[in-house]
């Protein structure tokens, strides 16, 4: 995706990022619309910033 996040603001930055646009998604959904596959769609967006967020404990430890 690019430069590996290092620093500690970088990482917030990141995070805020992507949770902004799983936010961003999740709002563009319409209930009426959406499928399972969307439902899956947005479950491994949220396990993607969870692993990250692992990962940058990690880091940090």
């Amino acid at each position: 995706m690019g430069n590996a996040v290092r620093d500690k603001d970088s990482q917030v930055r990141y995070l805020k990022d992507r949770l902004n646009m799983f936010v961003h998604v999740l709002d563009s959904m319409k209930p009426e619309n959406t499928d399972l596959e969307d439902i899956d769609r947005l479950i491994t967006m949220i396990d993607d910033l969870e692993a990250k967020c692992e990962q940058f404990k990690k880091d940090k430890e």
